[in-house]
């Protein structure tokens, strides 16, 4: 036989084996514990929506599915720790706006999210609640602006820190509505709140699930939501887009993702699995009741999503001049 059609039929057999195998590994994985790795602190949006899913993978996998918290570096710690680990699909990493945001705040991260890991399936999205202090004498969005406008750099803003989506999206609203608002970053976005509610910053915009409370309590004032859309939790509160800057949509979302290189075959069948678990009628209500909509989807649409948000959020970061202390 000539050396160079052995060779073909040689490689074509491989590959055939690959194919079979993959086939084989997804049809019994999985054999063993997965692990989610949440690369935040115990407690927040990520890892209540983390470890609400282990729970109900569990029960469809016969397999314990559980969270363990890496936090560090906004993210990144985790995030790279998982980058790193054995590409067989059980481990994965919840990842969120913020780290579509950190290639362009962090000039030397150790990982690359587009090479270094592969998309599984987003989770859920939803947008920022645009909170006052009580005693501002605005309403609305637009009164807000006009207030803004009025008063050049003398609105001040609260958020979770130098490059968070809290802190970026008020760039964002600044830049489109041609306004000036002053940034006063805090180490998270619990005592940025607290310092709106008792007067010492205006403004705030976080996480529907961690505003509401206080909302609800009086203790702040809901002027909008950041997507195009009013959220079901809190149906009465326009859009920032309908009241005061069309078009304006910042939406914060977060999935999950697997070492580069795990088997297509496995990927499948996590995306299926963690479909099925995400979409349940218990499931998809307590998220909605907490101001995020369940947006599961193919692997290929949440690899087009994180990529778009990479790009999008690179500019914002540049045109703001944000930096990482």
């Amino acid at each position: 036989m000539h050396p160079v059609r052995r060779l073909l039929l040689i490689t074509a057999a491989s590959v055939a084996a690959l194919g079979i195998a993959s086939s084989v590994c997804a049809q019994t994985f999985p054999t063993k514990t997965i692990k989610i790795v949440v690369p935040y602190p115990p407690g927040g949006t990520n890892d209540v929506v983390a470890r609400l899913l282990s729970t109900r993978l569990t029960e469809q996998l016969g397999q314990t599915v559980f969270v363990e918290n890496q936090a560090g570096a906004a993210g990144n710690t985790g995030t790279a720790s998982v980058a790193r680990a054995t590409a067989d699909g059980y481990t994965l990493i919840l990842v969120t706006t913020g780290l579509a945001i950190a290639p362009s705040l962090y000039p030397k991260l150790t990982y690359d999210i587009r090479k270094n890991l592969e998309p599984v399936t987003q989770l859920t999205s939803g947008p920022l609640l645009v909170m006052v202090n009580p005693r501002l004498p605005v309403n609305n969005v637009r009164e807000l602006l006009e207030l803004a406008r009025a008063k050049p750099g003398q609105l001040n803003y609260g958020s979770a820190g130098n490059g968070a989506s809290t802190h970026l999206a008020v760039e964002a609203m600044n830049a489109a509505a041609g306004v000036k608002m002053t940034h006063i970053p805090y180490k998270g976005s619990t005592p940025a709140m607290s310092d709106v509610m008792a007067g010492n910053a205006d403004l705030v915009l976080d996480l529907m699930f961690s505003g509401m409370p206080n909302v609800m309590s009086g203790k702040l004032k809901a002027i909008g939501v950041t997507g195009l859309e009013r959220s079901a939790a809190l149906p009465d509160v326009p859009t920032v887009s309908e009241a005061g800057i069309p078009g304006f949509d910042v939406i914060v979302w977060n999935g999950l993702m697997v070492p580069a290189g795990t088997p297509s075959a496995v990927i499948a069948k996590l995306n299926t699995e963690i479909a099925k678990a995400m979409n349940r009628p218990d499931m998809r209500d307590r998220m909605l009741s907490q101001g995020f909509n369940v947006t599961t989807g193919t692997p290929a649409e949440f690899g087009m999503l994180i990529s778009t948000e990479i790009d999008r959020w690179k500019k914002v970061v540049q045109d703001s001049g944000a930096k990482i202390d």
